[in-house]
């Protein structure tokens, strides 16, 4: 059973990245907050990773922090929901945010996840009541490349963000509008691409 990942970073998509560790190269599916606060190509970086087996097929998803994929791990558990939809909820709401969104039966923060309906988001609030259990993380920042600085620029972070935003489909028009309506300050990466994916998911309600 594979639990993390610490290898050099070869390639890099919307939603999966491939890391080669001692010559191997493993092919993680992420969410796009993880795929843009990972670190550049050919830089040392490290995962924690869920180890998802079917009969099917082996599937290996990748998070920045542990408290990331123990949420996951809690979503799966939750009726009706796989893999897809966890890393959805994920790539919309930080752990954090979850926990607080569940706290306080946030029905319409919830259905900002695509896919996710009302009659969705009231079952889900209702089963992860009794199954989540999120520490706070305050401000802490995501894992980045080892060894390298902790956060990226902003002008690199606003282009991992387009990169992303186009890799999951996105137009060159919702894209431009969303980036115009993001901070110029130095937020990370992961911290602009969420932003830019609730609002996205509100102007298409």
């Amino acid at each position: 059973m594979i639990g993390s990942l610490r290898g050099t970073l070869l390639d890099r998509g919307a939603s999966e990245v491939t890391i080669e560790v001692s010559g191997v190269g493993y092919r993680v599916t992420v969410t796009p907050t993880t795929v843009v606060s990972l670190g550049e190509l050919g830089e040392e970086v490290f995962c924690w990773v869920h180890h998802h087996q079917r009969e099917d097929a082996v599937t290996l998803f990748g998070f920045s922090t542990k408290e990331e994929r123990a949420c996951f791990e809690t979503l799966l558990g939750a009726h009706g929901v796989g893999p897809a939809l966890a890393l959805a909820i994920l790539s919309v709401h930080s752990p954090v945010a979850l926990a607080r969104i569940v706290a306080e039966d946030d029905l319409a923060a919830l259905c900002l996840v695509p896919g996710v309906g009302k009659k969705t988001a009231q079952r889900l609030l209702i089963d992860l009541k009794s199954r989540l259990s999120v520490p706070d993380l305050g401000d802490a920042p995501a894992v980045a490349a080892a060894g390298g600085p902790p956060g990226i620029g902003a002008s690199s972070a606003r282009a991992d963000v387009r990169e992303a935003l186009a890799g999951l489909g996105y137009s060159e028009a919702e894209i431009r509008g969303v980036m115009a309506d993001l901070p110029d300050d130095d937020a990370d990466a992961g911290a602009l691409l969420r932003d830019a994916l609730q609002r996205l998911a509100s102007a298409r309600r």
